[in-house]
């Protein structure tokens, strides 16, 4: 855990702002479980009784989760981005899921061509080895790992791109993703064929960033988006062709 020892006289509020800002940069992430007491305490450098005071108060903020018998968590501020009235509204229709991926055509293609520029050489191999992982997965054929990897890969760019309030809201509507409420990502990577052209795709985005090619990163970012986009309108259109067919087998049945 990246932890650093303090030197201070309030050493609690030295803890609370060393947790916070490891959160708000993305370090610590929503669910990471910290140190037992006594190793974090030891890690830091202060005592455990101002360590349970700091930790009291990020508790009492919602940044942290204390659950009894289990540890120390950080806690889920990305899913109350939205209310589950909202997140219901945003499954119902295909407005929401389209104008989702314009938002995320939009931010992310910011984000990449940031990253290509700013990203330290470590921010890059974080990309590379996110990027080698999907590689493996797809030999694999295991749609739920490249699903997954799918997520980290774009998160890892994001956080290349060193601007924390995208960070938070970006991983705020992966979180969404993640838990269907625009689409099943999964069904993509069941299919051979858009399993290979994203894989593609994700080397395009990879190999610009690591040439650190601003233009080339953002126009692959879009290049990806534009294909999930027609990917997801082709298969709504496939669906409901489908339904349509099934209604016409029904009714020629009861003639």
């Amino acid at each position: 855990m990246p932890f650093q020892k303090i030197n201070s006289e309030k050493l609690a509020s030295s803890v609370i702002n060393q947790v916070e800002l490891l959160i708000l940069r993305g370090i610590l992430r929503p669910g990471d479980r910290l140190p037992s007491e006594r190793d974090l305490a030891e890690r830091l450098g202060v005592s455990r009784p101002s360590l349970r005071e700091a930790v009291a108060e990020l508790q009492s903020r919602g940044l942290l989760d204390a659950r009894a018998g289990a540890g120390i968590f950080v806690g889920d501020m990305a899913g109350a981005a939205f209310s589950s009235s909202l997140l219901d509204l945003f499954a119902r229709h295909d407005e929401a899921v389209f104008d989702y991926i314009s938002f995320r055509r939009d931010l992310e293609g910011l984000a990449a061509e940031r990253a290509a520029v700013k990203s330290s050489d470590t921010d890059l191999a974080v990309v590379q080895a996110v990027f080698d992982k999907m590689e493996k997965a797809h030999a694999l054929r295991d749609p739920a790992e490249e699903a997954q990897l799918d997520a980290e890969f774009h998160l890892a760019i994001i956080e290349a791109s060193h601007n924390v309030i995208m960070l938070h809201m970006m991983r705020a509507m992966f979180q969404m993703l993640r838990e269907g409420v625009f689409y099943n990502r999964q069904v993509m990577f069941k299919q051979r064929r858009t399993r290979d052209d994203l894989l593609a795709q994700h080397r395009a985005i990879n190999d610009a960033l690591q040439h650190r090619d601003p233009t080339a990163a953002r126009q692959a970012v879009e290049a990806h988006l534009d294909f999930v986009e027609d990917a997801l309108s082709d298969q709504n259109r496939a669906d409901r062709n489908e339904l349509i067919a099934r209604q016409r087998l029904d009714s020629e049945t009861l003639r």
